[in-house]
């Protein structure tokens, strides 16, 4: 199965209620949220009263990315604004188990991210905790970059290991320079879940209403392919 989640970071901000209506009605699976503390990584972008905000917009998933140091004072606040999986870079946590225990705790599906430089060794011990991995196929901090190669054989080692341990149900996500053209290859060396930003917003910003149905089926028919 295969889940497509824009992320919100390229939407039109002026009309994100809509935005996220119309990505969702249009076929995708996932809201993905950016949050972004300018410490971490060099940008701010959104909170929890953002998420909280179109929480009631939508059934889907939304799918909470931390780049945010430290990361624990904030995970109750995105638990209790609407959030369903949270997600957390271990070079931002002191104590990577607590944290995902405290996802957990809230309710929450817990996360791991590796940015293109962070070894995988993190989830030598933690890995039977955890409900996704997001394996990052640009540095973290700004939209519309450019995919990463490196990041193919990340996700081959990755899945190797959740395969190894017979848990199905982790979810391996990639997020940097998702587009039409390089989604099959993606999804060959292993991901499941897919964040496309600036591919899908950008794709529907000339109509009005946006609608984003040709982009988000395009991406689902090179997935077809896999």
């Amino acid at each position: 199965m295969y889940r497509i989640a824009p992320s919100i970071l390229s939407a039109n901000f002026a009309k994100l209620g809509e935005e996220i209506t119309n990505v969702i009605e249009s076929g995708a699976d996932i809201i993905h949220f950016d949050v972004m503390d300018n410490h971490y990584v060099p940008n701010l972008t959104i909170g929890p009263l953002v998420c909280e905000a179109i929480r009631p917009l939508t059934d889907a998933m939304i799918d909470v990315h931390l780049m945010v140091e430290p990361v624990d004072r904030i995970v109750p606040d995105f638990a209790k604004a609407g959030a369903n999986i949270i997600s957390f870079h271990p070079e931002a946590s002191a104590h990577i188990d607590r944290t995902i225990g405290l996802i957990k705790e809230q309710g929450c599906l817990a996360g791991l991210v590796f940015n293109p430089a962070t070894p995988l060794h993190y989830l030598d011990h933690v890995l039977d905790k955890l409900d996704l991995i997001l394996i990052m196929s640009v540095n973290p901090g700004f939209g519309g970059q450019q995919f990463i190669p490196e990041a193919l054989n990340k996700l081959r080692a990755v899945r190797k290991r959740i395969d190894e341990s017979g848990n199905k149900e982790i979810m391996l996500e990639i997020d940097g320079g998702v587009k039409v053209d390089n989604i099959a290859e993606i999804a060959r060396a292993g991901a499941d879940t897919f964040v496309a930003g600036s591919a899908i917003y950008h794709a529907g910003k000339d109509s009005d209403p946006h609608r984003y149905d040709t982009i988000v089926s395009a991406l689902r028919a090179e997935l077809d392919k896999v």
